[in-house]
């Protein structure tokens, strides 16, 4: 029975070809402007994401400040220090998967002629992963340079620029305050959103061990750590408070005496900025698909207008209001399902030959293209669309329909 009123639906279609193109027209249209839509939304949340993601994997910063509450008989007001020992005691709690002091410096560097003042940071081996440095050249600091204190330098991208305009730097030798280091890596450009005491475009890292030969480093400036899943973070940042809190006899309640900064807590706030776009961009398409619906209501409409008298007839040789719903209902979806397979197929060709859309690129002086949108049709992107496309056909549908089906079957047949 449904395949003959498809092949009836596709018959009443192809009697007003003209119209029932045009018609198709409006639903090309809506079909494009919603995919290329969804398409931009998801492309615009994979830049944020990647921005956010690059600062580091689930990775904890916290800043050394000083007590507010009294405890064990000391008073508020004592300054937390951060030194190896309180480390090694978080290292050993078993919700934290890496610990690592970080030590800060602002220093001359020099190559060769060039001098510039540079943000030196002392970091250990596990670092470099937790904090998502990846090397575009040469490796990062390992175990083995901490170990033996060797003077070696990982530099960030615009570092690399400013001492050595572009020329090879790996096995090259750079002075840090007075003191000479060897590169080892040159850093990936990095796109983030956040940085604490300067971008890691901008920075020098050393080993830890090997930052003592240019400063104090008994204190160290923060501290990072990891947990073993990122959901555990907030119960990791209550037991690393409360293993510091034990060895300085502080309160393990006083949040002020170590500010932690953890990556998870900001998710939230970027998939609110992200997800709400993306739902008022798949708002907006709609509306413009949903323009194509009324067109297409407006022309079912006007058919069953014209074919009172095949209803009447159809009617009274047994069909069912059921089946009269059903016709023209089909006829309504054909309509859109045609329009928006061809609409989908349209958005390939307009994702493939637009070009990259600027968005943190220019923001970060960056020329690789990995911050800006690229339009690319995904999967989902294809299933979203569709699903809007059969909602707004069976609501386009269903009045023309209920209108055919409500025909008296006697009036119908006398209707001139």
């Amino acid at each position: 029975m449904f395949k003959q009123i498809l092949e009836d639906a596709w018959n009443a279609l192809l009697r007003n070809r003209s119209r029932s193109a045009l018609t198709m027209l409006g639903i090309v249209w809506g079909i494009v402007a919603v995919t290329m839509l969804i398409a931009y939304g998801g492309g615009f949340r994979s830049v944020l994401l990647n921005a956010f993601n690059s600062f580091g994997h689930s990775v904890v910063i916290g800043w050394p400040a000083q007590t507010s509450e009294q405890a064990g008989g000391q008073r508020a007001g004592k300054k937390v220090r951060v030194e190896q020992a309180d480390i090694e005691r978080v290292k050993q709690l078993p919700i934290i998967r890496y610990a690592c002091g970080e030590t800060v410096h602002d220093e001359k560097v020099e190559s060769g002629d060039r001098l510039i003042d540079g943000t030196v940071r002392g970091v250990c081996a596990e670092y470099g992963e937790m904090r998502n440095e990846v090397a575009a050249q040469g490796r990062w600091i390992n175990k083995a340079d901490m170990s033996e204190r060797r003077r070696v330098a990982f530099i960030g991208g615009k570092i690399y620029q400013k001492l050595f305009a572009g020329k090879p730097a790996i096995g090259e030798d750079i002075t840090i305050g007075g003191v000479h280091f060897t590169v080892i890596g040159i850093m990936n450009r990095k796109l983030q959103m956040s940085n604490y005491f300067t971008s890691d475009d901008e920075s020098i890292w050393i080993p830890f061990t090997t930052a003592g030969d240019l400063w104090d480093t008994k204190y160290a400036s923060v501290l990072l750590f990891q947990p073993v899943a990122p959901q555990f973070e907030k119960d990791a940042e209550k037991q690393v408070l409360a293993a510091l809190a034990d060895r300085q006899q502080f309160s393990p309640t006083d949040k002020k005496a170590m500010m932690m900064m953890g990556q998870e807590a900001m998710r939230p706030f970027i998939d609110g900025i992200t997800i709400g776009l993306q739902v008022l961009l798949l708002f907006i398409g709609a509306l413009t698909l949903g323009i194509g619906g009324v067109g297409v209501m407006n022309i079912m409409l006007v058919s069953v207008d014209e074919r009172i008298r095949e209803i009447g007839l159809r009617r009274a040789l047994g069909a069912t209001k059921r089946i009269i719903r059903l016709q023209f209902l089909t006829e309504a979806m054909v309509m859109m399902l045609l329009g928006g397979a061809i609409g989908i197929l349209l958005a390939y060709v307009i994702a493939a030959v637009t070009p990259r859309i600027p968005m943190l690129g220019p923001l970060f002086e960056d020329t690789s293209g990995k911050g800006d949108i690229q339009l690319a049709i995904t999967p989902m992107t294809v299933v979203i669309s569709s699903l809007v496309l059969i909602v707004i056909g069976i609501l386009s549908g269903l009045a023309p329909a209920i209108k055919a089906s409500k025909l008296d079957p006697v009036e119908a047949l006398r209707y001139e």
